[in-house]
């Protein structure tokens, strides 16, 4: 399956399908030839985030995608999953907000609606 289209929307519904958050699809191609999209999302916890991580590692190997790689599933912080043209990061909210990967590549920081106290690395 090479079709990055078809290998967004599966992603995006495996996603969906384990209540992932702010899920993010930033069109890449014309910043790098490594991949097409990159797809990037929340979990609530350690154990959604490598939920979510396997949702999608599933959903496109049941649809004949090539998986790269994935990795990240040991400590569920921060999981990458390469499909080759297409490649999603599932991050917890306090993860994703420190990299905000999102403006390297053009996008936007979502911001994050919890009702935590803000996240404070002195604390």
């Amino acid at each position: 399956m090479e079709d990055v289209n078809i290998i967004t929307k599966l992603a995006i519904e495996a996603l969906e399908d384990v209540k992932g958050k702010d899920i993010v699809e930033l069109s890449t191609g014309n910043l790098t030839s490594l991949f097409q999209r990159m797809i990037i999302a929340t979990g609530d916890s350690n154990r959604q985030v490598k939920a979510l991580g396997r949702s999608v590692e599933a959903k496109l190997k049941e649809a004949g995608a090539d998986i790269v790689g994935a990795e990240g599933f040991e400590f569920g912080e921060w999981v990458l999953v390469d499909a080759g043209d297409v490649v999603v990061h599932v991050m917890l909210p306090a993860v994703r907000d420190y990299y905000d990967i999102e403006a390297l590549w053009g996008g936007e920081k979502p911001s994050f609606h919890t009702n935590a106290k803000p996240w404070n690395a002195a604390q």
